[in-house]
C-alpha cells in the first residue's frame, strides 16, 4: 500500500517495482490514487470487497471508476465563486447544470444532450440585457462560450423586478474532466450588471478514456495495401 507513504519512501518503493518489472516479475501494487496507478500500472483491477467489478487498461478502469463514484455524488456541484462583480442593476440567482431530462446533475456523460439554465433578476431597468456562460478547464483554459445576443435571442427591455431564465442546450461533446462554468448579465457593450466567476463546476465522465478536452469521436479504418 504506497498511499500512506512519504514521498522518499514512495519514490524507493516506485524504483524497486520498476527494476521488478524490468526483469519481468509481475508486481501487485494497491492503492486509490488514480494519478499514482496510471504511472506505475499496465493493468488496474476494481475491487468492491472480494467482488472484481472491472480489469483492463488503467485509463478505461479509472475512467469507469470516477464515473461511477461522481454519480454517486448526486447534484454536488457548488465550488467558491473565484470572483463576482457588476454594477448590481441585475442579479444571477442560479445557475444550473441539467441532464436531458431536465434534472439537474453535477456530471454529464460525453455525449449527451446537457443544459446550462441560468436565471437573472433585474434590480433596476435595463433596455437591452445580455446574458452569458464561459465553460473552462480546471486550469482555466477557455473550451466554450456563447450568450443570448450571439445566439440572436432578445431579452429586454426588462424593468426592476422582471426575471427571466435563459438556457443553453448543446451535445456535450468534451473530453472526462472537470470543468467549471463562468456566467454574467452585462449591456452589449459589455458593462456587467453581476457576473460569477467559475460559479459552479461539473464533470465529465465516459465509458472509456479520451485525452484532451473535445470528444471529435474519431472513425478509424485501415487498408492493407
Amino acid at each position: 500500500m504506497l498511499d500512506g507513504l512519504e514521498m522518499p519512501a514512495r519514490l524507493r518503493v516506485l524504483a524497486e517495482i520498476e527494476s521488478k518489472r524490468r526483469r519481468g516479475a509481475s508486481v501487485l501494487v494497491r492503492s486509490a490514487d488514480p494519478s499514482l496507478l496510471r504511472s506505475v500500472a499496465d493493468e488496474v483491477w476494481w475491487l468492491e470487497g472480494t467482488v472484481v467489478r472491472s480489469k483492463g487498461h488503467p485509463d478505461e478502469v479509472l475512467a469507469s471508476y470516477q464515473r461511477e463514484v461522481l454519480r454517486a455524488m448526486g447534484s454536488v456541484s457548488d465550488i467558491p465563486c473565484a470572483l463576482r462583480r457588476g454594477d448590481g442593476r441585475a442579479r444571477l440567482n442560479s445557475i444550473e447544470t441539467l441532464n436531458r431530462n431536465g434534472e439537474a446533475v453535477s456530471v454529464w456523460q460525453s455525449g449527451e444532450t446537457a443544459r446550462i439554465r441560468v436565471s437573472v433578476r433585474f434590480e433596476k431597468d435595463v433596455t437591452d440585457p445580455v446574458v452569458g456562460i464561459m465553460i473552462r478547464t480546471r486550469i482555466g483554459m477557455e473550451v466554450y462560450g456563447t450568450n443570448t445576443e450571439l445566439e440572436k435571442l432578445k431579452l429586454g427591455p426588462c424593468v426592476a423586478g422582471d426575471e427571466r431564465t435563459v438556457s443553453f442546450e448543446f451535445e456535450c461533446n468534451l473530453c472526462p474532466q472537470f470543468y467549471t462554468i463562468t456566467a454574467a448579465s452585462h449591456d452589449p457593450d459589455g458593462v456587467w450588471h453581476d457576473w460569477m466567476e467559475d460559479a459552479i463546476g461539473f464533470t465529465v465522465a465516459d465509458t472509456r478514456y479520451t485525452a484532451g478536452v473535445a470528444n471529435l469521436r474519431a472513425r478509424v479504418t485501415c487498408s492493407r495495401e
